[in-house]
């Protein structure tokens, strides 16, 4: 399959007087249809990483390409027009608008930038819940929804305009582990059935042992890239996280 991200010697940098470089050097490609996740200690770098890749800062140095196009030269403008074509975000905070129902949140994405050609999306948006299971909650306002509930409104959103790319930020780390295991089913589901590429950051062991590659970044490097055994899941969580598996026993999450 085709890469949908391809980065070459990327490279972070903040600050000017005194620099703090983040990430030294990147090298990755993602294929299409993945559904991988990156993981890696507080300050090691993923979510400066996760930033570059969803378009939604700039690299210092080196090259990104994302469904084949050089994003470094894109402006601020042209860069927002492009990740609302291209990409979707989960955040473990939703986001969602208070003010607004189930498919008005839905609808939200495409409202940027068609602001006169909402009613003919509604179905579709309709359509998104019905996939994460919301039916019958379309014109609820999200304040009555339930913490899963919200995520799935959020998921549905991040999909409003048929994205390749999602990237899903600590999807499930505020809810609780019963939870968290429907919503990394529906994204798998949502993987299988549209062939939407997935990359999940997270500190949840038990998810990052379930996705088909595990992408480890320590202190701005990748120190360990590899894929998971569909077939051992008990195995895959000894890999991901060899000092913790003890505590679980063999009750990984399913």
């Amino acid at each position: 399959m085709p890469n949908i991200i391809e980065t070459k010697d990327l490279i972070k940098v903040y600050g000017t007087e005194i620099k703090n470089e983040v990430l030294h050097g990147i090298n990755l490609e993602i294929d299409t249809g993945e559904f991988s996740s990156i993981i890696g200690p507080s300050g090691s770098g993923k979510s400066t990483l996760l930033n570059l890749l969803g378009a939604l800062d700039k690299p210092t140095d080196g090259e990104i390409y994302i469904a084949g196009n050089y994003i470094n030269k894109l402006d601020d403008d042209q860069l927002a027009l492009f990740r609302n074509k291209n990409i979707g975000f989960v955040f473990q905070f939703h986001h969602l608008l208070p003010e607004f129902s189930s498919v008005e949140n839905v609808i939200i994405p495409h409202w940027i930038n068609n602001k006169n050609n909402i009613k003919s999306k509604e179905k579709w948006a309709m359509n998104l819940l019905d996939l994460v299971g919301l039916k019958g909650f379309e014109h609820k306002m999200v304040t009555k929804l339930s913490g899963g509930q919200k995520q799935r409104v959020a998921i549905a959103r991040s999909l409003m305009n048929k994205p390749q790319l999602i990237f899903a930020d600590e999807p499930t780390g505020n809810l609780d582990s019963e939870t968290s295991t429907k919503i990394y089913n529906l994204l798998r589901d949502i993987n299988d059935e549209l062939n939407t590429t997935f990359i999940i950051v997270t500190h949840d062991e038990h998810i990052a042992s379930k996705t088909d590659r595990v992408i480890e970044i320590i202190d701005g490097n990748i120190a360990r890239d590899y894929l998971n055994d569909p077939e051992h899941e008990f195995d895959n969580f000894e890999e991901v996280a060899p000092e913790h598996c003890f505590l679980c026993g063999r009750n990984v999450i399913k």
